[in-house]
Formats: C-alpha cells, sequence, structure tokens
C-alpha cells in the first residue's frame, strides 16, 4: 500500500500539488497567531505584516480576475516579456552562429562581449528610459540585453562542440556551407538553445518587471510597487504569485515546443531501454 503511495512518475504531478498545499499551510500556520503564536515576535500581528497572510493574498488575486483590474496589467507585462524573449532570442541565435563559424570576428569581439555580459544590465534601465521612453520599449530592450547572452553564450558552445568527426564525414558525403549550417551546426545548437530558453524565460519577466518598477503607468510590476509604497505586503505577495504562475505558464510551452522540434534527440527513457 505505501509503495503504491510513494512519489514517482505515475502520481508525481498529485505529490507536485500536495507539496505546494503543504508550503500554503505552513505560511498561514506560522502567520496566524490564533493558532500558533509567533514567538520570534514581540507582536503576535507582526509576522503577519511581514510575511502576509495567504488567505488573503489569494483572495486579492481573486478579486484581481474576478473584477477584471488585472488584465491590463498582466497583458502589459506579458507583451513585454515575450518581445523579450523572442528578440532576444532570435538575436542571440544570430549572433552566436555568425561569430561562431567566423573566428576572425570572434576574436576581434571577444574582450567586448566578456565586458558587455560582466556589466550589471540593471543599471541600463535608467537609460533605456531616457532612449525609449516610459512604453513598453524600455522594458522590452532590458529584458532584450538579459536574454540575449544567455542564448549567445549556449549557441556559441553548442556549434563549437560539434563533433570534428560528424564534419569530416559531411564533408566527405559533398556537404556545401549551407548544408553543414542546415544538418550539423543548426541541430546541435538547438539543444543547447532549448537548455537555455528555460532561464531565459524567467529572465525576461525580470526584465519586464524591473523596468516597470523605474517608471511605469502599468504592468504587474506597477501594481506591486504601488503595493510597497502602501505597506500591502498582501498585494505584493499576490502580484508575486501571479508572476510566477505565467513564467511556469511561458516555460511550459518552450518545454512543449521543445519536445516539438527535438523528437530527434533520444530521451534518457529510451537510452535505459536499450
Amino acid at each position: 500500500m505505501w509503495k503504491r503511495l510513494r512519489p514517482n512518475r505515475g502520481n508525481l504531478i498529485v505529490w507536485q500539488w500536495l507539496l505546494l498545499v503543504a508550503c500554503f499551510a505552513l505560511w498561514y500556520v506560522l502567520t496566524s497567531p490564533s493558532i500558533l503564536p509567533p514567538f520570534y515576535f514581540d507582536d503576535p500581528d507582526k509576522a503577519a505584516f511581514l510575511f502576509g497572510e495567504p488567505q488573503k493574498v489569494l483572495v486579492r488575486i481573486w478579486e484581481w480576475f474576478t473584477g477584471g483590474e488585472i488584465w491590463l496589467h498582466l497583458w502589459v507585462t506579458l507583451v513585454e516579456t515575450v518581445l523579450a524573449f523572442v528578440i532576444g532570442t532570435v538575436s542571440g541565435l544570430g549572433v552566436g552562429l555568425w561569430l561562431a563559424l567566423a573566428p576572425m570576428a570572434s576574436a576581434l569581439s571577444d574582450p567586448y562581449i566578456k565586458a558587455a555580459n560582466s556589466m550589471p544590465r540593471v543599471i541600463l534601465a535608467p537609460i533605456f528610459g531616457v532612449w525609449f521612453g516610459l512604453g513598453i520599449w524600455s522594458k522590452v530592450a532590458l529584458g532584450v540585453t538579459l536574454v540575449f547572452f544567455i542564448v549567445f553564450f549556449n549557441v556559441y558552445q553548442g556549434v563549437k562542440e560539434v563533433s570534428p568527426v560528424v564534419l569530416a564525414n559531411a564533408r566527405m558525403l559533398g556537404a556545401n556551407r549551407k548544408q553543414l549550417l542546415r544538418h550539423v551546426y543548426l541541430p546541435s545548437a538547438t539543444s543547447w538553445v532549448f537548455s537555455s530558453l528555460h532561464t531565459s524565460v524567467g529572465l525576461a519577466f525580470v526584465g519586464s518587471v524591473v523596468g516597470e518598477y523605474l517608471g511605469s503607468a502599468s504592468g504587474v510590476g506597477y501594481l506591486i510597487l504601488q503595493a510597497e509604497g502602501t505597506f500591502d505586503i498582501n498585494t505584493v505577495f499576490a502580484g508575486i504569485l501571479v508572476l510566477t504562475a505565467f513564467a511556469l505558464l511561458l516555460d511550459a510551452l518552450v518545454g512543449f515546443a521543445e519536445k516539438r522540434l527535438m523528437k530527434w534527440q533520444p530521451r534518457a527513457a529510451d537510452i535505459e531501454k536499450l
């Protein structure tokens, strides 16, 4: 009986939901003086003030969606995130392929790329605000700088990791440069790209929200900033949970695309059967 209840591939989703419920239950207990008086604060209500109350956070999220208040702000943040994600991914893929296949250009640009990557890109947000205004494009620009380097370095490394034996065999069979790019370099880089896209989704959200913090009139980051100004911790946590949920949704879409486009790649389960 116990073996059936233990976590396995068949009931993994159930256990994941149970873990989420357990986290919310622990949060509720630690912030509810009537259940477990917090001994670490002089004022029993201070825990709820600092860490919020899960039931109020969930009620706030419900009010947002049923009242329609969240939709415009969420749409703005999602548009900024998707644009930053797409532009950063495409530009990182293109530049990564180009420099990986052009050794001289790669050697010339290497110190500048490393310098740009080491720069804390968040400090560029005010500059983008001056250049592009307080609309969505300043947030998109910040998100692109965060996504670009993740994709770029993964593509660059993926092309460099192509087996010399595979390249030699392809050339022996008469493959030209375009055929090598399509049938050898791109498949090699694709697996590296998808491994970076899961991280890039979160960074695109970071760029959008940070940009909204520094100057905007809409977006979920704007709602969180307004709530922080009035010490409304429950609304802050509500905004964080909404952003997290939609980041997971976008990550799931990337995972779905990965499964469709990477059918040629053997899975671990298939390898174990061999």
